[in-house]
């Protein structure tokens, strides 16, 4: 239609947009929602999901729609969205098609640190933000190019579950960070699914230098780590903050130091 906007997603969707700037916005990834508060959407933002709880004025005040997974199609369209943002890996394919049919969808799919800074300045020429979202980004690729890496190659188990385990496999974003951020290798194959499950015997067989227990979305404690310290002596087992690793939006500036922390850390242990 005359006056339309048209862009294109991550997943190479058309996303034709009858209102531009999009004025109400219903986002249904938490890192993604924490991008559009930093780039000052505060009154465009309409709906969010129960996991988004980034800003915290944000999870109290703004219209809940469901998760990420069992979103409300109808909750979400009574809200009258301009537009919806979503992400492949999060959000559930079904809802998804069913909600496209009657709003402006528009997707990412990340599984790499490019990816990322293609979706964040891709969401300010969404939102009619494109500066802040360009200087954003430049921002987190000097923040990561003054990591030091790890003193001598190390591998790395990071578990995002238990009973049974379940680690981060190759084509995950938080493999990406693991290896082509933080320089560690991953212990699993590359063959393995994005997310396998593991037992206890194969966990040992895999012999890593390092097991990382993720606070999200198991939330692992002291008590998990103890027990895997138990069952690899060898390595060194520490919880690490989810967020760091998977969250693809504006965190990523926070990411920067928490790794520099991490990797002091890892190369005190084992460097």
């Amino acid at each position: 239609m005359p006056g339309d906007t048209v862009f294109f997603d991550q997943m190479n969707r058309k996303v034709v947009l009858p209102v531009y700037p999009p004025r109400r916005i219903v986002s249904l990834v938490p890192s993604q929602t924490e991008l559009l508060y930093y780039l000052g959407l505060y009154e465009e933002v309409v709906g969010i999901t129960k996991f988004c709880v980034h800003p915290p004025e944000w999870f109290q005040t703004k219209t809940r729609v469901g998760g990420t997974k069992n979103f409300s199609v109808n909750k979400i369209l009574q809200l009258k969205p301009h537009l919806v943002i979503g992400n492949k890996e999060e959000n559930t394919q079904e809802g998804i098609v069913m909600l496209e049919k009657q709003a402006p969808v528009w997707m990412s799919n990340i599984t790499q640190l490019p990816d990322a800074l293609h979706m964040i300045t891709a969401i300010g020429n969404l939102t009619q933000t494109p500066l802040p979202a360009q200087i954003l980004a430049q921002k987190i690729v000097t923040a990561f190019s003054s990591l030091e890496k790890p003193a001598k190659p190390l591998r790395v188990v990071y578990l995002i579950w238990q009973n049974p385990f379940m680690a981060a496999g190759y084509h995950t974003f938080i493999h990406a960070m693991l290896t082509q951020v933080c320089g560690f290798f991953n212990a699993l194959t590359p063959k393995a699914e994005r997310y396998p499950a593991l037992t206890y015997e194969e966990l040992q067989t895999l012999q890593p230098d390092m097991v990382f227990l993720s606070s999200e979305p198991y939330p692992f404690k002291q008590k998990h780590a103890a027990a895997i310290q138990q069952l690899l002596p060898n390595a060194f087992v520490t919880l690490v903050d989810g967020e760091m690793f998977s969250w693809y939006g504006s965190r990523l500036l926070l990411a920067a130091t928490y790794f520099k922390q991490l990797l002091a850390e890892v190369n005190a242990q084992l460097g």
